[in-house]
């Protein structure tokens, strides 16, 4: 993977993204524009046997016709490896390969208990219920966006 600001095929910084927080089981997905007002959570995708549901990936992609890809990388606290973090690396090779556009990997710690937070405060303020919450996952993906969106100069793109 490239460093930040080497040259490589960056997203544009006024493009739409798709984002995504690849877990073991589910991939959330999110939408996302600079033009926007923030991250939209829009979808999870099932993981069946470590392969992502790439048909509906594929349907998602020719949807919102993002100009580039934004995918949670997933490092410990203090910036080392995980075990998922290998398959969110794949994940991301795959998209680029499948896609032909620009994918970038964003630092993601705490994306997760940051949506199970947001999710906790919607559900006090009655947005939304518990029947929800399998939705989690496309809103960690809604925080990856908005990590990208407030800092892309911070996404490391891939090789």
């Amino acid at each position: 993977m490239n460093a930040p600001g080497d040259g490589g095929p960056a997203i544009r910084p006024d493009g739409t993204v798709l984002g995504f927080d690849v877990g073991a089981r589910r991939i959330g997905v999110a939408i996302g524009s600079a033009f926007g007002s923030g991250a939209r959570a829009i979808a999870v995708v099932d993981v069946r046997d470590g392969n992502p549901d790439w048909p509906r990936i594929e349907r998602l992609y020719k949807e919102w016709r993002p100009d580039g890809l934004v995918v949670g990388d997933p490092m410990t606290l203090d910036g080392g490896d995980q075990p998922i973090r290998k398959a969110a690396r794949a994940f991301a090779r795959e998209l680029r390969s499948r896609m032909k556009v620009p994918v970038v990997m964003i630092d993601e710690r705490n994306s997760s208990q940051e949506a199970a937070q947001r999710f906790a405060d919607e559900r006090a303020d009655g947005r939304k219920r518990r029947r929800d919450a399998d939705a989690l996952d496309a809103m960690a993906a809604a925080i990856i966006v908005d990590r990208w969106l407030a800092a892309p100069q911070d996404a490391v793109v891939l090789e």
